[in-house]
């Protein structure tokens, strides 16, 4: 069956027109789905535009900014740096970071890698997550007391939070001493044999002039509108508006950065490359990534909602809630929750799926994988409401749409 597309706000952004209410909010300027197996990928559909102004249409190897799947990606580097033994998912990141990491409520509560990765930390997003400023220190957000969930004690209850994510990357970093942008190229999208890039970060030109734009639901571009060339600023510039990132950057002081918790840009093609490693147990195209022991450690939930353990909505997005029911090491699981109150079952099968969703900037994104049946799907689309329209589950519309192949 056919992806329709909003051809009339295209047609009129092509026109030099910016026309709000062209077509239903729900349709995708673009939108784009590939389903794998352990072998390859069975099926591939784009259609709209990845470029309104250029006139340029998606297509499945166009990389976009996939939002919060990125924190999968970054949860696979970790793992292969505790499979090096260069990190402990269970050790005080404190020791690591070579800083104090406290919740101000629990001074004597250790906070683990493994809370960060799985949203038990007690760390929220009330105090911001991603405006550090080159050359500052993320001290500047953890020292704040909004940032802390005083009222839940570290590994005790789930609360989504962006900001774990910039701890996990200066966690990396402080161990390894590298970069987290360039880390990442070295653990995970080299050895994969992927183009993607964070926050731009190792990406080619050819990237940069195939970059999917995000439109909001009026069809205003909102990000990555790079026009083919490199963003002048890769990161948030310091406060004399510099960009000095070389000079500037001092390992394990400021994860945000290179925005690990959203900021992955990557394919529908690359996507569907990184669920037929985990559906292969680690290995892609007979090159081993991770151990059967570190895909098995993603594959198993830390958290589950029960009796009121967790938030099951994201917070900052207050027209989303209800999936997220059973969440591991930056993995969300599907098919988990109750059918009422949690409502997680995005294909509507009530078959147990893992993988994570995405949504920022107009997009909405998903890449999930069903082990049993060794067969999964990368999707996202654009200029889409970030809300919860679907008929089965708490997902919008044009998730359970693109889950399902309609």
């Amino acid at each position: 069956m056919p992806l329709s597309t909003c051809k009339a706000r295209i047609v009129f952004a092509l026109l030099g027109f910016l026309v709000a209410g062209a077509c239903s909010a729900a349709e995708p300027v673009a939108r784009v789905r590939v389903a794998f197996d352990r072998n390859g990928v069975t099926d591939t559909r784009a259609e709209g535009m990845a470029d309104v102004a250029a006139g340029r249409r998606l297509t499945a190897d166009d990389p976009a900014r996939i939002a919060s799947i990125s924190k999968l990606i970054t949860s696979i580097g970790v793992m292969r740096l505790v499979e090096a033994g260069q990190l402990d998912l269970d050790a005080d990141v404190s020791s690591l970071l070579g800083q104090q990491l406290r919740n101000p409520a629990y001074p004597d509560t250790p906070i683990t890698l493994r809370m960060l990765l799985s949203h038990t930390s007690s760390l929220t997003d009330d105090a911001g997550y991603w405006n550090v400023p080159l050359g500052e220190d993320s001290t500047s957000i953890t020292s704040q007391a909004k940032a802390w969930d005083a009222k839940h004690a570290p590994g005790t209850f789930f609360r989504y939070s962006n900001l774990n994510f910039p701890i996990i990357a200066q966690t990396m970093e402080a161990t390894t001493g590298e970069r987290f942008d360039r880390l990442m190229q070295r653990l995970v999208i080299r050895p994969m044999g992927l183009s993607a890039c964070y926050n731009w970060s190792g990406c080619d030109e050819a990237a940069y002039a195939r970059a999917v734009v995000l439109y909001d639901t009026e069809g205003k571009s909102v990000r990555d509108d790079l026009q083919g060339r490199m963003p002048g600023c890769m990161v948030i510039a310091a406060k004399d508006k510099s960009c000095d990132i070389a000079g500037r950057w001092r390992a394990g002081r400021n994860g945000t950065l290179f925005s690990p918790q959203g900021g992955l840009r990557i394919s529908a093609n690359d996507l569907a490359r990184v669920g037929r490693m985990l559906l292969g147990d680690g290995v892609i195209d007979g090159r081993r990534i991770l151990s059967p022991a570190s895909v098995r450690a993603l594959a198993t939930p830390i958290w589950t909602y029960a009796n009121g353990n967790g938030a099951i909505i994201e917070e900052d997005e207050p027209n989303r809630g209800g999936f997220f029911c059973s969440y591991g090491l930056a993995v969300q699981h599907l098919a988990r929750g109750n059918g009422s109150t949690c409502r997680d079952d995005l294909f509507g099968d009530g078959r147990p799926r893992m993988g994570h969703s995405g949504n920022a900037y107009g997009l909405l994104s998903g890449l999930w994988i069903d082990r049993a049946a060794g067969t999964g799907v990368a999707y996202f689309a654009t200029g889409v409401p970030n809300d919860s329209t679907g008929t089965h589950s708490a997902f919008s519309a044009v998730e359970e749409g693109l889950a399902a192949g309609r």
